[in-house]
């Protein structure tokens, strides 16, 4: 699962919270500010993991900083072996 979020989505704790859901959570990736403004989320795990996952991210309190979640999905390469924030 990969998804781009637009809106006002740094500078308020978004990739931090994203990382304590996914704790609880079957999944594995990065989430990352992009220059741009956006964040950007790539998960890898079951697609029922991944939808809760990504509910999940909306229940936390951060659903209204987004304006715009454009997701896509891919099949998993399996290159990740936890969940971090990258720079």
């Amino acid at each position: 699962m990969h998804i781009f979020y637009s809106g006002n989505v740094q500078g308020v704790g978004f990739r931090y919270t994203v990382k304590s859901v996914a704790a609880g959570y079957e999944v594995t990736g990065f989430v990352r500010n992009l220059p741009d403004g956006r964040v950007e989320l790539l998960a890898e795990g079951s697609k029922d993991e991944l939808e809760a996952f990504r509910q999940a991210i909306r229940d936390s309190g951060l659903e209204h900083f987004v304006r715009q979640e454009q997701a896509a999905w891919s099949d998993a390469t399996g290159e990740y072996r936890g969940f971090e924030i990258v720079r």
